[in-house]
């Protein structure tokens, strides 16, 4: 069984290199010094994720992401990651950016937040979009 695996729930989309793309992830996790036990991504549509955003954090919202930290131990990282593809599909053309550019910020996104990163506050969002354009310098769209 792999590391890092994705589901897809209701979506069409299929991430172009998964290979890659778990390699990618890998690499930035153990480079801030923690090791993977294990990684879902699930893609879901709007509905999907806004049903999970209200039954488990209570927020009657849209969001692009939702991340379950189900770590045990702090130099481990185990979650389960939800990406709504509508949001990720939305912010993409507000953005003016390639669906698959936001698609791979949002999934780092999910893992800046296991490594410790948050954005409540505008400096933690400026560190965490700093980390982020970092994470996707190193891949290979």
């Amino acid at each position: 069984m792999s590391l890092i695996e994705f589901f897809y729930e209701d979506v069409r989309i299929i991430l172009n290199d998964p290979e890659q793309t778990k390699e990618w992830i890998k690499r930035i996790i153990e480079a801030e010094g923690k090791q993977i036990s294990h990684i879902n991504y699930i893609f879901c549509p709007d509905e999907y994720l806004h049903t999970l955003n209200v039954k488990h954090l209570n927020h009657d919202f849209y969001t692009d992401i939702i991340t379950f930290d189900l770590s045990d131990e702090t130099r481990t990282v185990e979650a389960d990651i939800f990406i709504s593809i509508d949001r990720v599909e939305e912010n993409s053309q507000s953005l003016k950016n390639h669906f698959n550019h936001e698609l791979h910020r949002v999934m780092i996104h999910g893992v800046m937040h296991l490594l410790g990163f948050t954005d409540k506050s505008a400096e933690d969002k400026q560190l965490m979009r700093e980390k982020e354009e970092y994470c996707l310098s190193l891949y290979r769209f």
